[in-house]
Formats: structure tokens, C-alpha cells, sequence
């Protein structure tokens, strides 16, 4: 596979990354700013980090599945790292994702005790998400992935509900203990690729051509798996997840969900699938199996879930469960569907978590047995509620849908029995949402509930994005799919073109990624050294 080079002459990448570490900088020296002071530099910050992420979509060649607008820089040569980042038609959408969620969650769910603090975490949660999903080290990955620990366990413990130090700790120390296994599949893969003949790297360009045997391309499969099922996360392994999105506030829960969990399932595609590319085929089974079962288990457990932000935490299990079907079916629909369902259930979850929030703050509680009747008091909250529950259920015309329908799609043409069984699950996400929903709204309102406030314009304001992009995507799908495509063809043909003997090492089909450029790469040449492999 052979892809054009173009050049580019802006430096979009380094800037996502410097804006809002600058700004968190800045945010964290200010002694005395006013509250105000300080929400107005990290939503400007914020802004100007969208505007950038929007300046490369615009800019971003759709016909490419290669990497563009790849910057390189020798870092620690003597080690093998260099700061190597750039982005393909399935990390855009993830920076797009986390660049737009992060001045909504400023302008909607900033925290006004210790604002200054809340606001710095954000930020620097952000520069740990966008440097994940642009990383093209190894080490560099691993670094930004570690980075998004620490702000998101200080968010939770600092603004989060009554149970935030033990669902914190519970998150620490199981993200943090499945990283240890993702270190080690790393540095194995840079120790075998040197021990081949080549120079120490951690360069993804590199190490996709490592030659590993059967058993130890399985072994590095499950390491990193180890760890990014945790993060995702996918069962049996997503136990903090419910704690964690419950006691965390409000704007911490929408990134928690919407951004940080898609490091999961992006590692996946962009590691597993690169660098063991067999070893991703034979343990396919094992994973559609995993997956299916997080659809029916998310599913069930949210049918008897009395909490809202609980029922919303299961409930992106079983999403979750859908994307890890998509990945593991392996066939370009169903890849897609799965790129395009972690962009779809971002904005799903975080419209969710915000509706949420702003119901806590009126009434005090998301407890579903004492919120009812709020449609008669609050129609324009029930209005937007039911768009996004729609969206979540898969409503034909809305984002849910075409995603959910190019996973089942391509999992049917190959694992017919997996797809039958998961699509039980849509039909439980429609029962638990539509009971969840009767219940909250529907009836007679007393007491609180009666005088609860409707949504402010301001309130209106903030989440009309989203519902626009949940119907946009649902009825105009194709300028996504467009770009995310030639990049899902790519993953798609190396892993099938993959091959193993019993006993001898594992092939991997030669692709040539080549990319955009930027002026500051260390290399003018218009292929990135090792994308021939």
C-alpha cells in the first residue's frame, strides 16, 4: 500500500500539546487571580486548542491512510526514544473528541471551590489525552498514558462525592498496575527489533516490522491488552469504572468516560493490531467472547441500577463491549463502526454526564427513586434527555445508529453467532434507558421534584453542540467515515496479510506508511525513517 506525501507547513500538533500545557502552567502560578480570572484563561486555552484541532481536520488529506502532519525529534537516541507524534484518519477524531469536550466541561461543569486547581488538572488532563492519542513512540505513548493518572486521581479525590478516596484509589492502582505489563510488552518488543540487527527504537514505524515467534507475539499481546482492557474498560476488568464515574464530579466524569476510556480501546487498535498483527487474530475469539459478554453483562446490570450516573457507567460497559467487538471482527465495516462508535459514545456519554450533573446540582441527588415527574417542571432537560437516550439506544437518525450498525454488520459477515448474541444487548440498552427515563420524568411531580429549575440558556448553550453532532453524525455520517476509513483498510490489510508457522517467527505484510511533514521534523526526507517496513 503506497500513500502520497504532502507537506505541511504548520505545526498543529506540537501546538495541541503546548496550549494547554502553558495554560496549566499558568493557571497553577496564579496566586490571586479571581475565580473568574481563572475559567477565563483555561477557556480561551481550551478554544484555541479546538480551533487548532479543527485547523488540522480541515487540513487533514482524507484520501490518506497513512500518518500526516508527523513531527519527529531525536530525544534520548542513546535509549531509542524520540519524540516522534502525528495523527491518522482514527487518532484525529479521538484529539477532535477530547479538544471539544474540554471548554464544554469549563463552560458547564467547572467546579467553584478551589476553581484555580480544578481548571489546572483539566488542562493538564487534556495535554495526557491529546499526547496519548498523537504519540508514535512507544515510550512517548507510555508517558502521556502514565500523565493522564495523575490529574484525573486529584480530580476525583478533590471534587468527587462522599465515596471519592476509595473509588480514586481503586482507579489508581488498577490502571496503574496494568501499565507495569504494558511497560514490559514495550521494552521486550524495542529489545527483540535490536537484537535483529537494528538500532535501538521505540518508533512505531520501526518496530511494526519486529519479527516475533508465535508464543512471544501472543505474550506481548496479552501484556498490553493486560493493560488496555483495564483502561477501556472491558470486563471482567472494569470494576473501578463505576465507582470511579459516580463519585467523580461532574466535569471529571465526562472526560473520565468520553476521553480517557477510548485510550483503551485506541491502544488496542493502534499497538495491538500494528505490532502483533497474528497474535491479534488467534486471540480474536477470546476477545469477541469478552466483548459480548460486557455488552449482556453492562446491559443487565444497568436494568437494575437505581442510580443515573451509575446506570450511564454500566451502560458504557456494554458500549465498550461493542467497540471491542467491532475491532476483534476484523473486517473493514466493522473496524470502522467501532473507530466511529468511540466518537459516537464520547459524545453520547459526555451529553449524559452533563444532563446529569445539572439535575444533582437542582436536586441534590441521582438517585432515580427520588427524581420523578421532572418533564412537567423541566421540559426542555426531558426534551434533550430523550435525543441523547435515543442516540444511545441506536435510533436510526441519530449517531448511536450507524455505528452500532457497522459493528453488528461486519461481525455478522464473519462471526455470525457473536453478532446474534450481541444484538440482545441493543434491545436491553432500549429497556433499562426507556425505564430509566419513565421513571425520572414521567408522573406526577411533588415536593422538590415540582419546583425543580429548567435548563438556563446558558445550560442550553453548552450542550446544544453535542446534540447537534448526534444528529449531524446520524444523518451525515460520511465526512467521518471518509477519513477514518483509508487508515482502517490499512490496519485491516496487515493484519490480514499477517501469517505464522508453527514453531518459526511471524511475518507482517509490508506497508508503507508514508505521511505529512512538518518543517520541524528532524528530516526533510519525505518518508519517515522505518515507514517502508
Amino acid at each position: 500500500m503506497t500513500l502520497a506525501t504532502v507537506h505541511s507547513s504548520f505545526p498543529y500538533v506540537a501546538l495541541l500539546l503546548l496550549v494547554p500545557a502553558i495554560a496549566a502552567g499558568v493557571v497553577a502560578l496564579l496566586h490571586s487571580a479571581s475565580r473568574q480570572a481563572v475559567r477565563w484563561i483555561g477557556l480561551i486555552a481550551s478554544l484555541l486548542t479546538l480551533g487548532i484541532a479543527v485547523a488540522m481536520l480541515i487540513a487533514f488529506d482524507a484520501h490518506s491512510g497513512g500518518y500526516q502532519f508527523v513531527t519527529q525529534h531525536s530525544w534520548a537516541s542513546a535509549l531509542g526514544i524520540s519524540w516522534l507524534t502525528g495523527v491518522d484518519g482514527i487518532s484525529l477524531f479521538m484529539v477532535l473528541l477530547t479538544a471539544l469536550l474540554i471548554p464544554i466541561v469549563l463552560l458547564g461543569a467547572s467546579e467553584q471551590r478551589r476553581t484555580k486547581s480544578f481548571v489546572a488538572w483539566l488542562l493538564l488532563l487534556e495535554v495526557g489525552c491529546i499526547g496519548s492519542f498523537v504519540s508514535l513512540d512507544l515510550i512517548l505513548f507510555f508517558l502521556f498514558f502514565e500523565l493522564t493518572l495523575i490529574p484525573s486521581y486529584f480530580l476525583i479525590t478533590g471534587w468527587g462525592g462522599p465515596n471519592r478516596a476509595g473509588a480514586a484509589t481503586k482507579f489508581f492502582l488498577y490502571t496503574f498496575f496494568g501499565s507495569g505489563f504494558l511497560l514490559v510488552g514495550i521494552i521486550y518488543v524495542a529489545v527483540v527489533h535490536a537484537s535483529q540487527g537494528h538500532a535501538l527504537s521505540f518508533s512505531l514505524f520501526d518496530l511494526q516490522g519486529t519479527q516475533l515467534s508465535g508464543t512471544a507475539g501472543m505474550l506481548v499481546f496479552v501484556a498490553m491488552t493486560f493493560a488496555f482492557a483495564i483502561k477501556a474498560p472491558i470486563v471482567p476488568f472494569h470494576t473501578w469504572s463505576p465507582d470511579a464515574y459516580a463519585e467523580a464530579p461532574t466535569g471529571a466524569s465526562v472526560v473520565l468516560a468520553a476521553v480517557l476510556a477510548k485510550l483503551g480501546t485506541y491502544g488496542i487498535l493502534r499497538f495491538d493490531l500494528t505490532l502483533v498483527p497474528h497474535a491479534s487474530k488467534v486471540a480474536a475469539p477470546v476477545l469477541l467472547t469478552l466483548a459480548t459478554i460486557g455488552i449482556l453483562y453492562g446491559a443487565i446490570v444497568a436494568c437494575a441500577t437505581r442510580d443515573l450516573k451509575r446506570l450511564v457507567a454500566y451502560s458504557s460497559v456494554a458500549q465498550v463491549g461493542f467497540i471491542v467487538l467491532g475491532t476483534f471482527a476484523l473486517t473493514p465495516q466493522a473496524l470502522t463502526g467501532a473507530v466511529l462508535l468511540m466518537l459516537n459514545h464520547g459524545i453520547i456519554t459526555a451529553a449524559f454526564f452533563l444532563l446529569i450533573g445539572w439535575l444533582v446540582a437542582r436536586r441534590g441527588t441521582s438517585k432515580i427513586a427520588e427524581l420523578t415527574g421532572l418533564q412537567g417542571p423541566a421540559p426542555v432537560m426531558a426534551a434533550i434527555f430523550t435525543i441523547v437516550m435515543l442516540a444511545s439506544i441506536g435510533l436510526p437518525g441519530l449517531s448511536g445508529f450507524v455505528s452500532e450498525y457497522l459493528v453488528l454488520l461486519g461481525t455478522f459477515l464473519v462471526h455470525r453467532w457473536w453478532a446474534l448474541v450481541a444484538t440482545f444487548g441493543v434491545v436491553a440498552a432500549a429497556m433499562y434507558l426507556l425505564w430509566a427515563y419513565q421513571r425520572v420524568f414521567h408522573g406526577k411531580a411533588e415536593g422538590e421534584n415540582a419546583a425543580i429549575r429548567d435548563l438556563t440558556v446558558a445550560e442550553r448553550l453548552v450542550i446544544a453542540p453535542l446534540i447537534a453532532l448526534i444528529i449531524f453524525l446520524g444523518v451525515f455520517p460520511s465526512p467521518v467515515l471518509n477519513r477514518i476509513e483509508p487508515s482502517v483498510n490499512r490496519i485491516v490489510d496487515q493484519v490480514s496479510l499477517s501469517n505464522c508457522t508453527p514453531g518459526l517467527v511471524c511475518t507482517h505484510a509490508p506497508i508503507d506508511v508514508r505521511s505529512r511533514t512538518s518543517p520541524a521534523s528532524s528530516s526533510t526526507a519525505t518518508t519517515i525513517p522505518g515507514a517502508n517496513r
